[in-house]
């Protein structure tokens, strides 16, 4: 077993190298790799800074001369990525520690993203206690508060460091004794309002001998579910719920990023895709929805998400952006439509219902759609039980090598 320590050693060694005698201590082999790059490491790297700056593109030499330390942080975070990469690849990397604030927790937490999920990653930084979505991403990296700098040590920082060198410890020298399954893997997403779908399909897909993995449509569970269908550990989509892209085009907080729907279309898995949750843009309490859309329509969903409601024009939009994802895939893609309802807060009565709206998002799919992807559209609303059947079915179908091929 061997755990890998990211850290910047010019600064940081006298730490870094108390986490790794407590590892050493309990049978297990470390690798130091250096980060830092103004000073002479105070412990000896068996990677050195030297050669994490050449495997990011550069030289430690060139960096110090620029004296650019953004550059420098992305350079060594690059560096690192594809060191400890090779490591895993080799079989000699067992789980990886980082240590520091926030220049170390860049780079460090850049390269724990690099390794797939499942890999132990444990990040003792300063900006634990923040927002750690820059650094954590949609990946599974665990952070640990330092609670204090990371300067010395003290009673209160050997304390916090021993917890993050023991906690790696049981992570890499107990085998968990998850079972991993040959069954072929489906993901799924889903919202709230979008849960009864996902519910009613999971249940038939399960049945029928799949396994199912469901991502909250929150934007970095969107980003999770892109990362794994190319690491292919998906092999088919039932993409219920699309709403991070109305996120991403109005300017909401749960966005994917404009690569969303982007991975089930470049691998060529078969897809499903439902226009669930499109009536909404996310935001968070309702004191924080910018000042532009005051004269919109709303729904408190609880004091930390207020959703708006999308326009026809909004829709339109979106009905076009993603046809074009969808005709760009290169395997079996059906879209279905839900023309009862997008979402629980879209059917009749409901807040967000606007027909009017939902027209603009159908007849935008209806002229962007090309022939290669099957158009489905059912009179039901997204989250009665005969939608959930109709869409599984149709990935069944697509799962079974029958149906349309692109």
């Amino acid at each position: 077993m061997s755990v890998v320590i990211v850290g910047t050693l010019d600064t940081k060694g006298e730490e870094i190298g108390f986490a790794r005698d407590i590892i050493q201590a309990q049978g297990i082999a470390v690798h130091l790799v250096d980060v830092g790059v103004m000073g002479d490491p105070e412990i000896e790297p068996d990677t050195t800074a030297d050669e994490v700056a050449q495997a990011g593109g550069s030289s430690l030499e060139a960096l110090r001369d620029d004296g650019d330390r953004g550059a420098a942080m992305e350079v060594m975070g690059d560096g690192a990525a594809a060191i400890v990469t090779r490591f895993h690849e080799a079989g000699t990397l067992d789980g990886i520690l980082g240590l520091g604030g926030s220049g170390n927790t860049s780079i460090a937490t850049n390269a724990m993203r690099a390794l797939p999920v499942g890999v132990p990653k444990l990040m003792v930084s300063t900006m634990a206690s923040g927002d750690t979505e820059p650094y954590v991403g949609a990946t599974d990296i665990a952070m640990l508060y330092s609670v204090a700098d990371i300067e010395g040590l003290n009673q209160l920082s050997r304390t916090v460091i021993a917890n993050a060198a023991l906690s790696m410890v049981g992570m890499v020298a107990n085998d968990p004794g998850v079972e991993l399954s040959d069954k072929p893997t489906i993901g799924i997403t889903m919202f709230g309002v979008t849960t009864p779908c996902v519910q009613a399909a999971r249940q038939v897909l399960e049945d029928s001998g799949y396994e199912t993995i469901v991502f909250h449509a929150t934007g970095t569970g969107g980003r999770a579910m892109e990362n794994l269908i190319r690491e292919g550990i998906i092999d088919g989509v039932l993409d219920v719920t699309t709403t991070e892209w109305a996120d991403e085009l109005v300017g909401g907080v749960l966005s994917a990023g404009p690569d969303r729907l982007d991975a089930a279309a470049e691998t060529g898995i078969p897809q499903v895709v439902a226009p669930g949750a499109l009536d909404m843009v996310n935001f968070g309490p309702r004191e924080s929805v910018p000042e532009q859309f005051e004269n919109r329509t709303f729904h408190v969903h609880n004091p930390q998400v207020t959703l708006m409601r999308t326009t026809p024009e909004e829709n339109a939009e979106l009905g076009r952006i993603i046809a074009e994802k969808l005709n760009d895939a290169t395997g079996p893609t059906a879209l279905a439509l839900p023309l009862g309802g997008v979402s629980m807060l879209d059917e009749p009565g409901a807040d967000f219902h606007d027909p009017d709206a939902d027209e603009a998002l159908f007849d935008a799919f209806r002229a962007h759609l090309d022939d290669g992807v099957e158009l489905i559209e059912s009179d039901a609303a997204i989250n009665d039980e005969a939608f959930a059947r109709r869409i599984v079915e149709k990935l069944e179908t697509y799962m079974h090598g029958e149906g349309e091929n692109k």
